[in-house]
């Protein structure tokens, strides 16, 4: 983002780098200025910023409000470009398409489904942090809050166990691209793509017990799904499985090691631990902006008239941190009532996959902190780096200390 379009009556001046590393600030300050700005987008273009919680609450589940790019002014958006093949998902769809995906998926992706995946998800955590044993210092991204979702999602795709650290890379290059390297993201779109293609006819020649080979039976049996929507949506899974859940746990781990008062009462009542979930998630969530919207018609939003076709962006970021919503809303609370925060989406586009990402994410905390009680910062809170993105808000490291150290003191110092 950058200086807004000087003929609106809105103009504030938003600084990129800032957003990167505080984007709370930056949408604070906006948001108290006005509840909707005109402002120039991530792709250059003339946008309209939506920062109070009501205004985005209400936004996400209005129906005039299109995710499909077709409703797009010509000319007026320039997204992330995609094959057909990998763009006819559930973020690019507006009713009766996307009811009908999302009702074959939820047919196959059951409560019942996740419940199943606790288990796993445990060993799979306690695995990670077996190999973190005996090491004095370790970065908790590359080394768990990174590959447990993507053991996760790929076991859950069944993806197969070699392909998987080229996932990761391919998903970072799509996310958090580089703007010195703009070829890589095309590759790894194009790497996708081919892989899969190759996947999905493997699964049609051997079926197994995963929900890809699920969903393949469904589109072939019920012919409920083209070819194009079952590899989007393939795609979509494992982008928003990872991506978000990463971040997710990232950020939460990163949270209570700068808060010890607040891990300390969480490492005293394990009751506490679903609402945790529920306020880390809106303290520092994984999305700062939901997926742009295009109005169907001229619509009012926060008192604005938004023309029809023209990109809308909503700030998760700025909602959360709304004091009209939420009481003393920068500071981390573990026993606030976190409830309507919309880290995770709100309306028909609500995700698919949040009991998971709930799960994960609880699960991730528990053993990390029943394994290393002493567990603290390396560095500063203040000091933590940003992924360069305003697409995904997340860490490129978190260095710890699996182990107090004598004489440690202040923000980030162990609680035992």
């Amino acid at each position: 983002m950058s200086t807004p379009d000087p003929t609106s009556p809105s103009q504030p001046v938003v600084d990129s780098a800032e957003l990167f590393q505080d984007p709370y600030a930056v949408y604070g300050r906006l948001r108290e200025e006005g509840p909707v700005h005109r402002i120039t987008g991530t792709d250059g273009l003339p946008a309209w910023l939506v920062t109070r919680y009501d205004d985005v609450r209400r936004a996400l589940a209005d129906p005039r409000l299109s995710l499909d790019k077709r409703n797009a002014t010509p000319g007026g958006y320039r997204g992330m470009a995609l094959p057909p093949a990998l763009d006819a998902n559930l973020l690019n769809m507006d009713p009766p398409d996307h009811t009908r995906i999302r009702r074959m998926v939820t047919k196959v992706f059951t409560p019942r489904h996740v419940e199943g995946l606790r288990v796993p998800i445990r060993r799979a955590a306690d695995r990670l942090l077996d190999s973190l044993a005996g090491q004095d210092e370790a970065d908790l991204i590359p080394s768990y809050a990174a590959p447990l979702p993507i053991t996760v999602i790929c076991d859950l795709l069944g993806v197969p166990q070699a392909q998987r650290p080229d996932f990761r890379a391919w998903t970072d290059a799509l996310v958090a691209p580089d703007p010195t390297r703009p070829e890589r993201a095309r590759e790894a779109v194009g790497r996708l793509l081919s892989f899969f293609t190759r996947l999905i006819a493997d699964k049609r020649t051997r079926p197994a017990d995963d929900l890809l080979s699920a969903l393949i039976a469904v589109r072939d049996e019920e012919d409920r799904l083209s070819e194009d929507e079952l590899m989007s949506l393939a795609f979509l899974i494992l982008v928003a499985g990872y991506e978000n859940t990463v971040h997710l746990i990232g950020n939460a781990v990163a949270a209570l090691l700068a808060h010890p008062d607040q891990l300390a009462a969480l490492r005293a009542d394990a009751g506490l631990l679903d609402r945790a979930v529920e306020e880390l998630a809106r303290y520092d969530g994984p999305v700062p902006l939901a997926i742009r919207r295009f109005p169907t018609e001229d619509i009012v939003i926060g008192g604005a008239t938004v023309p029809a076709g023209e990109t809308v962006l909503l700030s998760l970021a700025a909602a959360h941190r709304d004091p009209r919503r939420f009481t003393d809303p920068d500071r981390l609370d573990l026993g606030r009532d976190a409830t309507g925060h919309l880290a995770l989406g709100h309306g028909i586009h609500y995700c698919l996959g949040a009991p998971l990402a709930r799960m994960e994410t609880g699960i991730a905390l528990t053993a990390l902190f029943d394994r290393f009680p002493g567990l603290s910062l390396a560095v500063p809170p203040q000091d933590l780096r940003r992924r360069p993105s305003m697409r995904s808000r997340g860490l490129l490291a978190i260095p710890v200390r699996t182990a107090d150290r004598p004489g440690r003191t202040g923000p980030g110092a162990s609680v035992g």
